[in-house]
């Protein structure tokens, strides 16, 4: 049975709501405080995928998911690119995508490049909202169909647009490269995976969620760990029956991380 680490810090507030989401996907879970994981970094050796879960890490008191990569860059990069190297599918949510984007594991190295020995530059950013304030509903969102994400595999046509909502929770969330040529190489590659529809925080051409060249690295604001089950939606008793069938959204996508890894060449 594939294993999950979901990898959790002071301020961390949906390590549980991961952990649930990879058992309904049928893998096994593994709660591990980031302290005790720099203490023994070969508890990433066994894990088939690893998670960055939403909060306030360390109370985003110097920024959002900042303390959180910096610990990760400066003590557990050798650990992380081992696990890159052996294609583990990653997932950082909400504060977890702020920090694998500081930490440089998103959007990762272009094509013709390598991982290096140490964690690569920072090439994107996630900004304070557009309006100055934290955001915590439920948003319209759209699934890429060119996107390169194992993550989101067969959900660009997937169901009718009330079930394509996605709940977000943040003030940090507008994604801001940091070079205006970054986003258009995403799309070419394709490694932009969910976008928002009303673009409420502003981000740069309303992107959500993006992926490594891979597919594999996958990080986004909205939080699929919060729609595991169609009676979290907003308003599910009015939803169509048809709409309703099979998992839902947030639940598909960690059922199709398990799948990968389940079917991955030995």
């Amino acid at each position: 049975m594939p294993k999950a680490l979901v990898i959790r810090a002071a301020g961390t507030n949906c390590d549980i709501e991961v952990c649930h989401g990879f058992e309904l996907a049928g893998a096994t879970s593994e709660l591990v405080h980031l302290d005790t994981l720099i203490r023994q970094p070969q508890l990433l050796d066994s894990a088939d995928i690893v998670a960055f879960p939403g909060g306030f890490s360390y109370g985003d008191d110097v920024a959002s998911g900042r303390i959180f990569a910096m610990k990760l860059r400066e003590r557990l990069w050798p650990a992380l690119r081992a696990a890159v190297d052996r294609g583990s599918p990653m997932i950082g949510i909400c504060n977890g995508f702020q920090v694998l984007v500081q930490v440089g594991l998103l959007p990762g190295p272009g094509y013709g490049e390598v991982w290096s020995e140490t964690a690569p530059q920072q090439s994107l950013s996630l900004a304070q909202n557009v309006g100055g304030r934290y955001v915590c509903r439920w948003v319209p969102v759209h699934y890429e169909e060119r996107s390169v994400c194992l993550w989101t595999k067969g959900m660009s046509g997937l169901g009718s647009a009330d079930t394509r909502l996605l709940p977000v929770g943040h003030g940090e969330g507008r994604l801001a490269p940091i070079d205006e040529a970054t986003i258009p190489k995403l799309e070419a590659n394709g490694q932009v995976v969910v976008r928002y529809q009303d673009n409420y925080n502003g981000s740069a051409l309303a992107v959500a969620g993006v992926c490594d060249r891979s597919g594999r690295i996958f990080g986004l604001m909205p939080h699929p760990d919060r729609y595991l089950a169609w009676n979290r939606h907003p308003f599910w008793t009015r939803l169509n029956r048809s709409d309703r069938q099979g998992d839902a959204p947030g639940l598909r996508m960690f059922k199709n991380a398990v799948e990968a890894v389940r079917h991955a060449p030995v």
